[in-house]
């Protein structure tokens, strides 16, 4: 793993206090994975990544002063496993955090059998980088829904329901910070080549939701975006630009497969030409890239499918 992978980095973007990231090692790919960690009176770690490589967070924890009987909060964008793949051993080494995870798949998390079945057929290969989750005791987990809001002291945590990714997905406002850890609502962005990637995994990718969910951002206008994947980007006064960037990207990506399939009138021959056509193989690598892009290209065809 590169050398930045686990460690502790302040999130300086913007006028953010309080608020800290580490590169969780996701795919053993560096700048792909984030978890962040707000220092407050009730401390928080939103995102937990895939699993693996938990014991980063549980580190950086210790390196921040932050005792694991004192985290309070453990809180989930998504059920999809690379942001809520370590909640449970979070939870296991932390016995005082409760875990705030979107109503609509909280029961996944509880009872995980059917999500990693799910998850399974979805990154195909990519399963030897993750860990079978650990199921959440029901009684520590708190259902969250859109409206509803996390106090963490000078911090609060505003959930925002962006189904678009995922029928579960939220994102959460922190006013404080005039930021929004945003899941994966805003898309990929790429801090190596300042560029923004789509994400339309299979089975819940729809376009048009995708849409709205970059309307619902707008309209929160925060300074920072804090990208699961991967990192703070300040966007300031440009925010409306940086989410029709990722509207124009998600809607050209949609219709190249759509073009593509049309072509080809054959699904498996889609995916092959996606997946080795890649552009992001000089930054995360060839596996890595050509799984994201084949995922992507399934979740695009599913799309259709329903559409159509």
């Amino acid at each position: 793993m590169g050398p930045d992978i686990g460690d502790v980095h302040e999130v300086t973007a913007g006028d953010c206090t309080d608020c800290y990231y580490i590169d969780t090692g996701m795919y053993d790919t560096p700048e792909y994975g984030a978890a962040y960690i707000l220092d407050d009176e009730r401390p928080a770690v939103v995102e937990t990544g895939l699993g693996t490589n938990h014991e980063l967070i549980l580190e950086a924890l210790d390196e921040l002063g932050i005792e694991r009987e004192d985290l309070e909060v453990i809180a989930v964008t998504h059920i999809h496993l690379d942001h809520a793949g370590g909640a449970g051993f979070l939870a296991e080494a932390c016995p005082n955090a409760d875990v705030y995870v979107p109503a609509a798949g909280a029961g996944l998390l509880i009872d995980p059998e059917r999500l990693v079945a799910g998850t399974k057929a979805a990154v195909g290969e990519q399963w030897e980088y993750y860990v079978e989750p650990r199921p959440l005791d029901e009684e520590r987990v708190v259902e969250i829904e859109d409206g509803d809001v996390v106090d963490l002291g000078d911090h609060e945590l505003h959930v925002h329901a962006t189904p678009g990714h995922a029928f579960h997905q939220v994102v959460f406002e922190d006013p404080a910070n005039d930021a929004v850890f945003t899941g994966d609502a805003a898309g990929i962005w790429v801090p190596s080549t300042e560029e923004i990637r789509e994400t339309s995994p299979p089975s819940d990718f729809h376009l048009e939701q995708c849409l709205e969910d970059c309307e619902t951002l707008k309209s929160i206008d925060p300074d920072v975006l804090c990208y699961t994947h991967f990192g703070p980007r300040e966007v300031g006064d440009d925010v409306d630009r940086a989410l029709e960037e990722y509207a124009t990207v998600l809607g050209e990506w949609v219709d190249a497969v759509e073009t593509k399939r049309a072509e080809l009138a054959d699904d498996d021959a889609v995916i092959e030409h996606f997946a080795t056509s890649s552009e992001m193989v000089d930054v995360w690598g060839e596996e890595k890239a050509t799984a994201e892009a084949a995922m992507n290209t399934r979740g695009v065809l599913g799309y259709l499918d329903q559409r159509d």
